[in-house]
């Protein structure tokens, strides 16, 4: 039954397509194309359509992008906040969390390690100083 019903959707969509698609070909055939008799007037017909096109792509993508890529977009990157950024967020507040003693009490050691080192450094950086200038 299910190969039965595969069949079936795939006539139907078949048929949709040819139902939507060829009778789009009967309105190109009363479309008159117009055939330069001269160089001339083949360059005027090409100068007229790349001055359309050039005027008008603008305005076609300026509309593309606001109203077709931008909103899609957005609803992707709205997605992305719901479902994957606050698992990663929540994921990583759980760490800190749970890490925050330990670093806390690493914070003190530096703390300390930085108490008795900074006197030495300070000396050695005035004796360094003396010793310039005495020389």
């Amino acid at each position: 039954m299910n190969y039965e019903l595969r069949i079936m959707n795939r006539g139907l969509m078949i048929l949709l397509i040819f139902g939507l698609i060829l009778p789009g070909f009967s309105f190109a055939q009363n479309q008159k194309i117009l055939i330069p008799a001269t160089l001339e007037e083949g360059w005027l017909i090409i100068q007229n359509f790349f001055k359309i096109f050039c005027e008008s792509f603008p305005r076609i993508l300026k509309n593309i992008w606001n109203n077709e890529v931008l909103p899609v977009w957005s609803k992707m990157w709205e997605w992305f906040k719901i479902n994957i950024w606050m698992k990663i967020e929540g994921f990583f507040k759980r760490e800190i969390e749970m890490r925050k003693p330990v670093i806390e009490e690493e914070f003190k050691k530096e703390k300390e390690e930085l108490k008795t080192e900074i006197p030495q450094v300070k000396k050695s950086l005035w004796e360094r100083l003396k010793e310039l200038i005495s020389r």
